[in-house]
């Protein structure tokens, strides 16, 4: 075959199933020895950019982001999917004025926060495993629950040789894929796109105003206001 190999996209529960047996080891990748500068730069970053903000985050998994994004914000509700990694979020200690909440949503509908907007957003390590195919669809249902003038913040990866699980394949429409292998001893087809600062800030869509992209070397930060 190919490199753009002519096989199923991995599905929603593929990573859904992917994640609920990765969440008691999910946190081990904050610990690679290369990784340790950036990830102070990020942490020390992000609570200034949400402060006062009322913020909602996609995909939060087991709240490791959470944690710092959250430090100075007026309200912070996280969302994620699979009840596993929200189970390993919730049990970490929070402020005590409830500040901080947890709710299981789709990142793709956000039906359960039907009626609620925000003044802020923050994904992170989600925007990677979206497919080129729904890119826009989700950037539009994100938007379409933040108010005019919101912040929004992504976080994910840079793809580095030698510290990124190398990619296996490529399909027909651009996505690239990982194959991970996980402590019960199952492995997974993982999308996990890795685009550039063009492909990104031109994934936003018209609401989208004055994106500044950050690039760490491992690691990338893209923020904007919406209209």
């Amino acid at each position: 075959m190919s490199d753009a190999q002519a096989l199923p996209a991995a599905s929603d529960c593929d990573l859904r199933d992917y994640y609920a047996r990765r969440a008691p080891q999910y946190e081990r990748i904050y610990a690679k020895p290369e990784r340790q500068a950036d990830l102070r730069v990020l942490e020390g970053l992000l609570p200034g950019l949400f402060d006062g903000r009322q913020v909602l985050e996609v995909a939060c998994g087991t709240g490791y982001w959470t944690h710092f994004g959250a430090a100075r914000c007026a309200s912070w509700r996280a969302t994620d999917l699979n009840p596993e990694t929200m189970a390993v979020a919730r049990a970490k200690a929070w402020p005590d004025d409830g500040r901080v909440r947890f709710e299981q949503a789709d990142a793709y509908s956000l039906s359960a926060l039907a009626g609620t907007t925000f003044d802020a957003a923050f994904s992170g390590f989600w925007w990677s495993h979206v497919p080129l195919s729904r890119l826009s669809e989700w950037l539009t249902t994100l938007h379409a629950r933040l108010q005019s003038g919101a912040r929004v913040v992504h976080l994910d990866n840079r793809f580095v040789a030698g510290s990124s699980t190398p990619i296996s394949r490529r399909d027909p429409a651009g996505n690239s894929y990982q194959t991970r292998a996980l402590d019960d001893g199952s492995t997974h087809e993982v999308l996990k796109n890795f685009p550039s600062r063009g492909q990104a800030v031109a994934a936003l869509g018209p609401r989208a105003h004055d994106a500044q992209w950050r690039e760490l070397e491992h690691f990338w930060l893209l923020q904007y206001t919406l209209r």
